[in-house]
């Protein structure tokens, strides 16, 4: 492999931001179809198209040279992938890199999660967005809600101690269950985020009428629970709050409510080998043609990820008040 000797130390964007967060998207099939995520009726992308383990792990290798020092696993459902616990392993060997963190529906746990402890991840994140076992049905259209606990409580089983639930919450479907989720979320002893709604990919509602501010959540749960401002940072967009007298904290990722773009620190690659270099603009360069045009010389590979350093947006343009989302690939490509 041709490594060129002079590299950048970090990648810093036009505006001067440095990336070193990079989220990997590692397929984009996925044992659910969430309504916000994508169509119902999904057409998945031919194996040949999509990245190999050893691709995946190259990337990160690269990205972690260029000073990178977290990596976020998503998808799809990365548990649906062949031999994934090998990219882990592999990516939590590189000197440098600090966190490993697994994005996932929890459908996969209650298998992998000892395993996926002893591969070197160190947090999980985990989509829930509803207790009630009939509405995560209808959210997920194929999920099992006792199967995600059961995985959950593996986790926990496993010496996970520091996971976080992450929730969407949709007008007039889940809207009403902000409080039990901080409930349970206090009594398991881990933090909880809620995400509003990004407009990408054609779904079957309108987001405009779907979409709950962050706002008016973190209103209804002050009526209930003590909270306090808290400075945690997770290297990510959420902003906390920290339950007072509980371990857990509360974050709330608001890009239209609380727009977080300014300190962006953050670039995507799908399962595809695109290099997004914002979620809400389609700014990318496509990376799978240099890996497999130029396997033994990473040198195009790193000019190509510089130039994406100086085309890097300023921010997204979501925007709820039009009638066709911004960005038309789903969430589910992009990675979640």
């Amino acid at each position: 492999m041709n490594h060129p000797a002079n590299i950048p130390q970090m990648l810093v964007d036009q505006f001067g931001r440095r990336v070193d967060y990079i989220r990997l998207s590692m397929t984009d099939r996925c044992d659910f179809r969430c309504q916000y995520c994508m169509a119902e009726e999904m057409t998945f992308l031919p194996r040949d198209e999509v990245l190999s383990l050893e691709e995946c792990a190259r990337l990160v290798k690269l990205f972690v040279r260029l000073g990178v020092r977290k990596v976020r696993f998503t998808g799809g459902e990365p548990l649906v992938r062949k031999n994934a616990l090998w990219l882990f392993q592999e990516v939590n060997r590189l000197p440098g890199l600090e966190e490993s963190v697994l994005t996932t529906n929890g459908s996969q746990l209650s298998k992998y999660a000892t395993a996926l402890k002893a591969a070197g991840i160190k947090r999980i994140n985990l989509s829930l967005d509803s207790l009630d076992p009939q509405r995560f049905k209808a959210i997920t259209r194929t999920g099992d809600l006792g199967k995600v606990l059961a995985g959950l409580e593996a986790a926990l089983k496993a010496g996970f101690d520091n996971i976080k639930l992450n929730t969407v919450l949709m007008r007039g479907l889940n809207e009403d269950e902000a409080i039990p989720l901080v409930q349970f979320a206090i009594d398991k002893g881990i933090d909880i985020s809620f995400i509003e709604e990004m407009p990408l990919g054609e779904v079957d509602h309108a987001r405009k009428q779907s979409a709950v501010s962050n706002m008016d959540t973190l209103a209804r749960l002050r009526n209930t629970f003590s909270l306090i401002p808290s400075t945690y940072q997770t290297g990510g967009p959420a902003r906390y709050w920290q339950v007072n007298g509980a371990p857990s904290r509360i974050g709330f990722i608001s890009p239209h409510s609380h727009n977080f773009c300014e300190n962006c620190n953050r670039v995507r690659i799908t399962c595809k080998g695109e290099l997004y270099l914002c979620l809400g603009q389609e700014d990318k360069i496509d990376l799978l043609p240099l890996l497999r045009q130029y396997p033994d010389d990473d040198t195009p590979l790193i000019a190509a990820i510089l130039h994406g350093m100086q085309i890097k947006p300023k921010g997204h343009d979501f925007d709820l008040q039009r009638a066709q989302p911004a960005v038309i690939r789903f969430m589910s490509h992009t990675g979640g």
